[in-house]
């Protein structure tokens, strides 16, 4: 699947993606009008002026570590999302971060010139992303108390394997983390983090 396309006659620029195996393609076009959108039998047209929020995170899974999402809402509640990662065959799921890109910044460049008043966020929102830093929090002193309590007894493996597991996590979950620092940004500076 091709993940951007642009039509230098009339400057659309589009993206598509499949966020699963056997599920349609989606598929997005920047036009002159609005932010055109076909997902399985569903289509529209979202004017510009219409585009009520934009949020951008960063949403690793198992088959793909570096996934970025974009939630785009409309005005009257319905939200599209893109994703910057494309299922291809049953085990690949190929990153499209070159395309991603370009779409994300097209459609930023497009709702600035048509002076739109989208809230622009990005990361968790604030309450989830608290829970989560105190979740991590929690499980940290969990695994400090475990390896406390591993030296104490002279078990020596355990004690190593819990170091081991405890920077394994920190390495996940705490990219995860601090990409995902919610914050709001302009158009004109997305954060880079968010951006494959």
């Amino acid at each position: 699947m091709q993940a951007i396309t642009t039509a230098a006659e009339d400057g659309t620029v589009g993206y598509a993606f499949k966020a699963s195996l056997v599920g349609a393609a989606h598929q997005f076009e920047l036009t002159g009008e609005g932010l055109a959108w076909r997902v399985g039998g569903r289509a529209g047209l979202w004017p510009y002026a219409d585009i009520a929020a934009v949020r951008l995170s960063y949403r690793p899974v198992s088959m793909q570590a570096r996934r970025f999402r974009a939630d785009i809402t409309h005005s009257g509640g319905a939200r599209l999302s893109l994703l910057s990662t494309s299922w291809q065959t049953a085990t690949l799921v190929a990153p499209q971060s070159e395309g991603y890109r370009r779409f994300i910044i097209a459609l930023h460049a497009q709702l600035a010139a048509h002076h739109s008043k989208a809230a622009l966020t990005a990361g968790l929102g604030r309450a989830t992303y608290a829970a989560a830093l105190a979740l991590v929090a929690l499980l940290g002193l969990a695994m400090t108390a475990l390896l406390i309590r591993a030296l104490l007894a002279g078990e020596w493996w355990g004690a190593l394997f819990l170091a081991g597991f405890a920077a394994l996590f920190a390495w996940q979950v705490g990219g995860f983390i601090s990409r995902n620092r919610p914050c709001n940004y302009a158009f004109d500076h997305i954060p880079p983090q968010l951006l494959p």
